[in-house]
């Protein structure tokens, strides 16, 4: 093997360490400018949302009107407590409403949770139970109070939104 002098390898490794640095930065294309502190390259943020319990309700629709009734509400509550495991004793532990959470208002975790369902505090939730709080939900997306929940009664807007920067609401870090 060839020994390099000292000057030589010296001169290598500086031609090597300029490439590397140039072959690493991309070139902007033309007409697009990078993004500048504070901007956002992601999707903007949610201004209308619906809640977990929201989409269930408007699920609910029976009849297919795009409105939801508080008896559709209260019957599909009791087919599908009905269809969970353990329901066939009369009431359904926390686990059992995790998974009835998991499948029909898409998580373990979503609201309402099993404590405040559990009106009595016995650790067992009965369909009684599910179907009052479920009537309190549906009483608070009927805005109107006309009996019905409509599409737009389940949406929540959203305001007060987060800067995207993450300062406070002073300017200043949060």
């Amino acid at each position: 093997m060839r020994r390099l002098p000292p000057a030589s390898l010296l001169l290598a490794c500086l031609l090597i360490g300029a490439t590397v640095p140039a072959s690493a930065q991309q070139a902007q294309p033309i007409g697009i400018a990078p993004p500048g502190p504070g901007s956002s390259t992601g999707q903007p943020a949610a201004t209308i949302v619906a809640e977990p319990v929201a989409l269930l309700i408007a699920a609910c629709d029976a009849n297919g009107d795009a409105r939801v009734t508080a008896a559709e509400l209260s019957a599909f509550i009791a087919r599908s407590f009905a269809a969970t495991e353990g329901a066939g004793t009369g009431s359904i532990g926390y686990i059992a409403y995790s998974d009835w959470a998991l499948k029909w208002l898409g998580d373990r975790n979503a609201l309402p949770s099993p404590f405040s369902v559990d009106a009595d505090h016995d650790d067992r939730i009965t369909l009684p139970e599910m179907q009052d709080q479920f009537a309190r939900l549906f009483a608070r997306f009927d805005v109107d109070k006309d009996g019905v929940a409509t599409r737009a009664e389940l949406l929540t807007i959203k305001s007060g939104l987060r800067d995207p920067v993450g300062r406070g609401k002073r300017g200043g870090k949060p």
